[in-house]
C-alpha cells in the first residue's frame, strides 16, 4: 500500500497513540522494525499516520511494547481496520481537510460536550443561521462555495439525530441565543431547533445567563469527544486562523477541568430549558 499524501487526523492519531505505546516500553523505532522484519522509515510513516497498519499487526506491536490494556488494544485495532466511508468524503476536495476530521471525529465519538460564547453551536444549527454566519464571516463566498458549507454544517448534526444519537451536552452563552445573525424570524426559529433537540432526550444545553456573577470564561470556546478508551478522548479548540485537535493528556485534563468550570456558571438544565423557552417568546 503506497504512503498517503494526506492522513486524516484520526489516521494521524492511530499512529500516534502507536508512538506512545513503543516509547513507554523503552523501545527505539529500528528496534520494532527489526521484530517486524521492517524498516525504521516504515516504522516512522506508521507512526506518522503515512501508511497504513492491520489490526493484526497492532495486536503483534502491542504484546511486544508489554501492554496489558485490552480495551485500549482492541479500540486500536478497530481504528487499524476502519474502512469506513462516512457522509463527510464527499466533501473531499470541497472543503478543508480540518472540517472532514471533524465530522469524522465527532461520528466516533461516544460523549460530546461543547462550550461556545458568542454563537450557537454547530451541531445545533438551522440552515437559515449557518448560512447568516457564514455570510458575514465570509462575505467573499460565492454561493457555490456557501452551500457546500451549510449543507455539510447541517450533516454533522446526524451524530445527535441518527438512529443511534450520541449523548451532546453544550454550554452556551445568553449572549449567543439573544444575538441576531440575520433577523427576528431565524433568531425564533434557532431556538425553537434548540427546545426540539433537547426533547429528544440524549441532548442537554446550559445556559450562562448575562448577569452570571464571577464567569470570566469568555475565551472558553472548545469540544471535548470521548473516545472508546479513555486514552483515545479528543479535543478541539478553534482559533482566529485555525483549529487545533488535542490528544495530549495533560492538555485534556486542562479541557475538562474547563469545562466543569464553566459549567458551574450555568442554569441547570431544566431552568436552562424554560430561558430559551422564554426568550423564544419574547422574539
Amino acid at each position: 500500500m503506497p504512503p498517503r499524501s494526506h492522513p486524516t487526523a484520526r489516521q494521524v492519531r492511530l499512529g500516534t497513540e502507536l508512538r506512545k505505546l513503543r516509547e513507554a516500553a523503552g523501545l527505539k523505532a529500528r528496534e520494532v522494525a527489526a521484530f517486524l522484519n521492517s524498516t525504521s522509515t516504515q516504522m516512522s510513516q506508521v507512526e506518522a499516520g503515512i501508511a497504513g497498519v492491520s489490526n493484526d499487526r497492532i495486536r503483534r506491536l502491542a504484546a511486544y511494547y508489554g501492554c496489558v490494556n485490552e480495551a485500549l488494544i482492541e479500540a486500536l485495532a478497530a481504528m487499524a481496520g476502519d474502512r469506513t466511508q462516512g457522509w463527510w468524503d464527499e466533501y473531499r476536495g470541497v472543503l478543508p481537510p480540518v472540517n472532514l476530521d471533524l465530522a469524522e471525529a465527532e461520528h466516533h465519538a461516544t460523549l460530546l460536550r461543547e462550550v461556545l460564547i458568542t454563537y450557537v453551536p454547530g451541531l445545533l444549527q438551522t440552515p437559515d443561521y449557518a448560512r447568516a454566519l457564514f455570510r458575514y464571516m465570509r462575505p467573499e463566498l460565492p454561493e457555490s462555495e456557501l452551500t457546500p458549507r451549510v449543507e455539510f454544517r447541517m450533516g454533522r448534526r446526524s451524530v445527535i439525530e441518527g438512529d443511534s444519537p450520541t449523548p451532546y451536552e453544550a454550554i452556551v452563552h445568553e449572549f449567543a441565543l439573544r444575538t441576531r445573525v440575520a433577523d427576528r424570524q431565524v433568531s425564533r426559529a434557532q431556538l425553537r431547533q434548540i427546545l426540539d433537540q433537547i426533547e429528544q432526550g440524549h441532548v442537554t444545553v446550559r445556559v450562562i445567563p448575562t448577569d452570571q456573577d464571577g464567569f470570566g470564561g469568555a475565551g472558553a470556546s472548545m469540544m471535548y469527544m470521548d473516545g472508546p478508551v479513555p486514552q483515545l478522548d479528543t479535543g478541539l479548540r478553534e482559533g482566529a486562523t485555525d483549529t487545533v485537535f488535542i490528544d495530549a493528556e495533560p492538555q485534556l485534563r486542562t479541557l475538562r477541568t474547563l469545562f466543569h468550570k464553566v459549567e458551574e456558571a450555568t442554569l441547570d438544565p431544566t431552568a436552562s430549558r424554560d430561558f430559551i423557552h422564554r426568550l423564544s417568546k419574547e422574539l
